[in-house]
């Protein structure tokens, strides 16, 4: 198994993307423009390994140490240059995103595979960044990505047969389920997701019940592993109301429209787990 994967962004999808993609033996080089981010992307993935290890849940009797071999790091996008499949997982911003593939495509080799790990931005329109727009496709993993069985498969409108189809199988590879779904607005996970999240906010805003009423009753009534507020702290506020606002532009329906208080939470800083404080609170 000799397949080289570059993943830009070291975040908390970057660094996952990276440590589950090393557990499936591919040589990893997790990429990204802040020393600070690639240090702290490694301490996670050597943290993450040990605790799987203790439990011995790593694949193949392997051990951490030789998974974290198969990880190399890099500042600049050029690092790419030899791999076989590229995957962006840098912050929600369309502008990057589409910076980010241009420069891919430059450094990468003309058949590598183009991924982006975005929950929502239109993949069609990242790969309009690009000059090969038909090896352009989305890889959504779920949070936290060495753990979540799905791998949303996104085809862009120029998405070739062949690269929806080689994508599947590198998903398949690194242990994950893949669905296929069409390029649209949040996909099929958060466009159903985010209604559900902004819908608790509002409870939460009017009054209807507290923060761990609404979420309390959605895990015993519904049988969801964790509230929908609770859920919004771990993806992060910010990420969420940004894929409300991507949901109520494009497809143009009163419905996503944001709530209030998550505006308000985000303009405060409370993004979820990432700054201590959301819906929830989070000791350090």
């Amino acid at each position: 198994m000799s397949e080289r994967v570059a993943v830009i962004g070291a975040g908390t999808m970057g660094h996952g993307i990276a440590q589950t993609a090393a557990t499936a033996g591919y040589a990893v080089t997790m990429i990204d423009v802040v020393p600070a981010a690639l240090e702290r992307g490694l301490a996670a993935i050597q943290k993450s390994l040990g605790k799987l290890a203790e439990k011995g849940k790593l694949p193949g009797g392997q051990s951490a140490a030789g998974i974290r071999e198969r990880i190399a790091t890099a500042g600049t996008v050029d690092a790419a240059a030899d791999a076989d499949l590229v995957i962006e997982a840098a912050t929600e911003n369309l502008a990057l995103k589409k910076k980010i593939f241009a420069e891919a495509d430059r450094a990468a080799r003309r058949a590598t595979l183009l991924a982006s790990n975005t929950s929502s931005i239109s993949i069609t329109e990242l790969a309009a960044a690009t000059t090969r727009p038909a090896l352009v496709v989305g890889m959504h993993f779920m949070n936290p990505v060495p753990v979540m069985q799905l791998v949303e498969v996104i085809r862009g409108l120029q998405s070739s047969p062949a690269a929806i189809e080689a994508t599947v199988a590198h998903a398949t590879r690194m242990g994950k389920t893949p669905v296929v779904v069409n390029d649209s607005p949040g996909f099929v996970s958060n466009r159903i997701l985010m209604p559900m999240i902004n819908e608790a906010v509002y409870c939460l805003e009017e009054g209807v019940g507290d923060a761990a009423a609404i979420d309390t009753i959605m895990k015993l009534g519904m049988a969801h592993p964790m509230g929908p507020l609770a859920l919004a702290d771990l993806i992060g506020l910010d990420v969420c109301l940004f894929i409300l606002e991507v949901l109520h532009r494009d497809l143009g329906d009163p419905k996503y429209r944001p709530c209030p208080l998550l505006r308000r939470k985000v303009a405060a800083g409370h993004l979820g787990r990432k700054s201590g404080r959301g819906f929830h609170e989070y000791p350090a």
